[in-house]
């Protein structure tokens, strides 16, 4: 067998240990690895988060922070000198940095926080505001999975946690089976797996014998808010298992290669890769490039040298990520250069890993390091935004790149630090913004001509409730009420009612969403054939091929849809259905043609 058919792929044959548990890094290498102070028992950061929505704003409040060294003779004679009566926000509390408050009639607050801000004992000044708990998992383990937080997990669960998506973990293996089908007691049990590959036994139980691919896994899609073990970021997708590397943590290149093309050619719409090599394969460089072209998203381990990005990472059509500590600091162990495309969590990272048969009750929460848990974390949110209609790949790396937290270095953050929340959150309103305006202006349009023409406009809300049921969604609004994250097993209903319909084949039918069928023409002209008599349906029909319009228009500018016919047949696929569409509606609102 050649060299290269043995290189190793996976966390300890990557570069210097992809995963190794704290316990096991002490032990091979005699001491702790300088991880800034922290290890298995971080504990996360609370759950809360500021609100900048002006609603939140507490009326009449004023927020003073003043210099630390200040003493109270000194407040109160600022105080005075602006006429405020400022009081201690937690007079109970020393060394609390001296934040005041005040009381102050609306009408000052503009004046007074532009005079307080130049004042040299003020080092800042704003309206108090309102501070919610996002949606927390009751998992026990939650408090320790910081990395969870970091991501944007509670933000991002508001909005999309990957329902309709397909992840597939080349790697190990996953836990999800047992004699049953699963692991018993396992808290990946309400995961759902979909049928997978094992290219190390040839045969169709990708089970894991060596806990690696179980614990990216388990990143990716854990079962969440179930009240046992830890969370997962896209928690509502499925996991498909493709396993390429033996127990002992290594496997060939022919195997990667075809794990990855099996995984694009059985369904999966992401693909995550915490494993590589220093060597270049162009047979693994084959595959990715064959499972980007399929419109799926490749997301790969940066590696763990320290030094250049590994491979398949470093191949073009891959999302090469380094790892992170809980400082935002690069990982010493990440691997860097021009190919890192966005940094993620990647130190003291806690998840699920596989049981030991027979001496515990299959429940190990392994905290691992490498850049093979970071990965993990950008592929998740990867799936909530395929699951929010961004399916084309170059769409979903620039979606994630320019939501993340910019650091100044790219060779070793790439475009920034993940922020997953922020991703799903700027996708769903800028959506609902763009399609709501698109909707507007064709209404806009198709009425005028009516007019124009000397028709008359069709009575009845129906019209008004196909337009949003098309082109926005009717309840575009629920992630503001954080109502999605909190129906637990119903939360698809609450997803439907947040997209238009024609994304609806993205939870439905995910495999058919690259022909776009549900948001072309062909749903209101099969409407039209059977119903434009009746003039009950008639406005709704017209509404419908309005909010069809207004959605299509929407996906042609954006370009983020990966279709079937490329990108040029993408947008001249949606100006044809406009078009005609527009047609259908000026002709279905028009009580003289009608």
């Amino acid at each position: 067998m050649s060299k290269r058919a043995l290189l190793l792929v996976s966390s300890s044959a990557l570069a210097l240990m992809v995963a190794l548990p704290a316990h096991a890094q002490r032990d091979r290498f005699g001491s702790v690895p300088p991880f800034d102070g922290f290890g298995a028992d971080l504990v996360g950061t609370p759950a809360y988060a500021a609100v900048d929505d002006v609603d939140d704003v507490i009326p009449g409040e004023l927020v003073v922070d003043v210099k630390d060294d200040l003493s109270e003779e000194q407040i109160q004679a600022l105080g005075n000198e602006y006429h405020l009566a400022l009081r201690d926000n937690s007079p109970g509390v020393k060394d609390d940095g001296n934040v005041e408050l005040a009381n102050v009639d609306p009408s000052r607050i503009k004046d007074l926080i532009a005079r307080l801000s130049k004042d040299p004992r003020v080092e800042g000044v704003e309206e108090e505001s309102i501070a919610r708990a996002y949606f927390t998992p009751n998992d026990p383990k939650y408090a320790e999975q910081w990395h969870m937080k970091r991501a944007g997990a509670e933000q991002a669960w508001d909005y999309a946690c990957g329902t309709g998506v397909t992840v597939a973990v080349v790697d190990t293996g996953i836990a999800c089976y047992d004699e049953a089908g699963f692991m018993k007691g396992s808290d990946l049990k309400g995961t759902t797996c979909v049928g997978g590959y094992n290219f190390v036994g040839k045969n169709e139980m990708a089970a894991d014998d060596q806990g690696h691919g179980t614990h990216v896994a388990g990143t990716i899609a854990q079962t969440t808010n179930n009240a046992m073990g830890v969370a997962g970021l896209a928690h509502c997708a499925k996991l498909m298992p493709v396993k390429v590397l033996s127990k002992g943590g290594w496997g060939t290149m022919a195997d990667v290669a075809e794990g990855i093309r099996w995984a694009a050619d059985h369904g999966a719409q992401v693909i995550n890769l915490s494993l590589g090599s220093s060597a270049k394969s162009k047979v693994v460089e084959n595959a990715v490039t064959h499972a980007y072209k399929k419109g799926v998203v490749v997301v790969a381990a940066a590696g763990n040298s320290g030094k250049s990005v590994g491979f398949p990472a470093a191949y073009e059509g891959a999302i090469a990520v380094s790892a992170t500590d809980n400082k935002d600091s690069i990982a010493w162990f990440s691997s860097r250069g021009p190919e890192v495309a966005i940094g993620a969590p990647g130190v003291a990272v806690t998840q699920q890993t596989i049981c030991e048969a027979g001496k515990n009750k299959c429940e190990q929460w392994g905290v691992f390091n490498g850049t093979s848990m970071a990965s993990p974390h950008v592929a998740g949110a990867a799936a909530i935004l395929v699951g929010q209609g961004i399916t084309d790949p170059d769409a979903v790396k620039a979606t994630l790149q320019s939501t993340a937290t910019p650091k100044e270095d790219k060779n070793l953050f790439g475009a920034g630090i993940l922020e997953a929340g922020n991703a799903a959150m700027r996708t769903h309103w800028a959506h609902v913004a763009v399609r709501l305006a698109a909707l507007i202006g064709l209404a806009f349009l198709v009425l005028r001509r009516i007019k124009q023409k000397g028709g008359s406009v069709e009575k009845g809300g129906g019209k008004v409730f196909g337009a949003l049921f098309a082109g926005i969604g009717l309840l575009p609004f629920l992630p503001v009420l954080g109502i999605p994250a909190r129906l637990g097993g119903m939360r698809w209903v609450a997803e439907l009612a947040m997209k238009p319909f024609g994304e609806w084949d993205l939870l439905l039918a995910p495999g058919m969403h690259k022909w776009l069928l549900f948001a072309s023409a062909a749903p209101a002209f099969l409407l039209t054939t059977f119903f434009f008599n009746n003039k009950r349906l008639r406005p709704f029909i017209g509404g419908l091929a309005l909010g069809s319009a207004a959605l299509l228009t929407q996906v042609g500018i954006s370009g983020e849809t990966f279709f079937a016919l490329g990108s040029f047949g993408l947008r001249a696929f949606c100006a044809a259905n406009v078009v005609a569409l527009l047609w259908l509606a000026r002709m279905s609102l028009d009580t003289k043609r009608a």
